[in-house]
């Protein structure tokens, strides 16, 4: 079908499923009780812990019994910890005691671990002592006494005293519903207001199942989690979709390039999800040359900018498709994608199309009326994935989600005939410079061409004569100096010199949310802090 307005809906031949997270493991335990589910992926080998589908039920089942000791089916429980075997285990053994898990990101410090643990109205919290340098234990206790509803801290340091409290409890494990909340997951780290996205067990195990099937794997495969499970990209896109496709688990406490080619090879990894940044690390190792990565079936990547150029070299090097994801954690996560079999150019310029049973279009901003095809607006999403809301927050939620049960992502957003759609930017990060609309992503994905430029942020800075200029953060590609007169050059060969960024900026790195997404807001803030140099 040809399409003339921008309103798109994804394919619905499959049905979505009605189950829950816990009767998700049980499946698949049922199926394939003898498969690893779980390979705890850390430098020393013979150290890494391994769970069958059994033996990972058996253990989320103590979990939940456990749980149902000290808390309340519908009770808020945190966790606080790196990518742990722990960690998914508590997942699942929460959503099988009906209650509902808030993730929290572990580089957090007291002030955002309040807040969360505050504003979720957690009852509980499990943390690791420590992580990189970050005294987490230490932390919470000193947070307790500024968070009244909170009145258990349990160390998984006790893991073991901690299981053997389900002997105290005596009930059965409740009747858990699909379209019961079971995740709470802080977002909006690009702008700094941190909102709860109450998700529930149905958007969650569709749309990871949608994710990992459109990305090529099979029912079997071993998949490497890379991404952070306090993010949906971890405990949802990979665990669960994991556990949808009965798929071996490898879970990287910690990203670090080498050890995940390593287990890449090792285990026989079919796919993996990256940010960007960590699939240019993996290539720039010392030891990809003499790692085999041929069982790969396919790779992902979301949340920031991916050139034609880049994409073909991930193609190139690692020997299999890649696709690119939209996602906000609003949405489940994911709600367009590119498919295997899509061209470089699509998967370079475009977010591919709905996922199965997501509708998507584009609205006017203004008017709310829906764009004809090509024009921009902003992205609107509806259907199953969409979350219940912002917890605790009614009137966050009555804005973006509206009366007709639109998901605003404040994205500016086109769509061609196709129903692929194009990200042009942030409607907060659109620079409007003497009322003339500039669209960063245009300008970064042209300076992402020069091969001085391994990263790029076009920010808007505030200025007395245009209201605001624009501004250029580059980050070097290793051994490359950045040019600022070639990229000038560069660009109005293309674009009308208002476009072209009047200051120039060298960073190391990028101030970044937890999914690897450039918070330009923070850019911004330390520009006017004076702690960027004009080149």
């Amino acid at each position: 079908m040809t399409l003339t307005l921008s309103h798109a809906v994804g394919e619905t031949d499959s049905p979505l499923v009605d189950l829950t997270i816990g009767q998700l493991l049980r499946d698949a335990a049922a199926e394939t009780p003898d498969r690893l589910a779980l390979i705890e992926g850390i430098p020393d080998v013979g150290a890494r812990r391994q769970w069958t589908y059994a033996e990972f039920l058996e253990q989320a089942e103590r979990v939940a019994n456990a749980l149902l000791a000290r808390f309340e089916p519908g009770d808020h429980v945190a966790v606080w910890a790196q990518n742990i075997p722990e960690w998914e285990m508590l997942e699942f053994g929460i959503a099988l005691a009906g209650m509902v898990i808030v993730t929290v990101n572990p580089a957090y410090q007291q002030a955002e671990l309040e807040y969360v643990l505050n504003q979720s109205k957690s009852k509980g919290l499990f943390c690791v002592d420590g992580y990189r340098g970050n005294p987490m234990l230490a932390t919470a206790e000193a947070a307790q006494a500024n968070c009244p509803e909170l009145r258990d801290i349990v160390r998984i340091a006790e893991w073991g005293a901690f299981l053997a409290e389900g002997t105290a409890f005596a009930g059965e494990l409740p009747d858990v519903q699909p379209m019961d909340p079971v995740m709470i997951q802080y977002t909006s780290g690009t702008t700094g207001f941190p909102k709860g996205a109450l998700l529930h067990h149905r958007g969650l195990i569709n749309n990871a199942n949608h994710f990992l099937t459109r990305m090529g794997l099979a029912k079997g495969d071993v998949y490497v989690t890379t991404m952070p499970l306090f993010h949906t990209a971890g405990s949802a896109m990979s665990t669960l979709g994991s556990v949808s496709l009965r798929c071996t688990q490898v879970l990287v406490e910690t990203f670090e390039p080498g050890l995940v080619l390593e287990v890449t090879e090792q285990y026989g990894s079919a796919g993996m999800v990256g940010v960007p940044t960590m699939l240019i690390a993996m290539l720039e190792h010392d030891s990809f040359g003499s790692i085999n990565v041929e069982a790969l079936k396919g790779m992902c990547s979301g949340g920031s900018l991916v050139p034609e150029q880049l994409v073909r070299t991930f193609e190139k090097e690692l020997g299999a498709p890649f696709t690119i994801v939209y996602g906000q954690t609003e949405c489940s996560p994911v709600a367009t994608m590119t498919k295997p079999d899509d061209t470089i150019v699509d998967k370079s310029s475009t977010i591919g199309s709905p996922m199965p049973h997501a509708e998507i279009r584009i609205a006017d901003p203004e008017s709310g009326d829906t764009m004809p095809v090509g024009a921009i607006g902003e992205l609107c999403v509806r259907g199953y994935l969409v979350m219940h809301g912002y917890f605790d927050m009614p009137e966050q939620t009555a804005e973006t989600i509206d009366a007709d049960g639109w998901l605003h992502t404040g994205d500016l957003a086109s769509m061609d005939e196709r129903g692929y759609t194009t990200i042009e930017g942030r409607l907060k990060d659109m620079i409007i410079r003497g009322g003339e609309n500039i669209y960063p992503k245009e300008l970064e994905e042209i300076l992402f061409t020069h091969d001085a430029v391994g990263e790029v942020a076009v920010v808007g800075l505030p200025d007395e004569k245009w209201g605001e200029t624009v501004g250029a953060f580059v980050r070097p590609t290793p051994g490359h100096d950045v040019n600022k007169t070639e990229l000038f050059s560069l660009l109005r060969e293309t674009l009308a010199p208002h476009k072209t960024p009047k200051q120039w900026f060298v960073v190391e790195d990028f101030p970044l949310t937890g999914s690897g997404k450039i918070q330009k807001f923070k850019l911004r803030e330390q520009w006017l802090n004076g702690e960027h140099s004009e080149l």
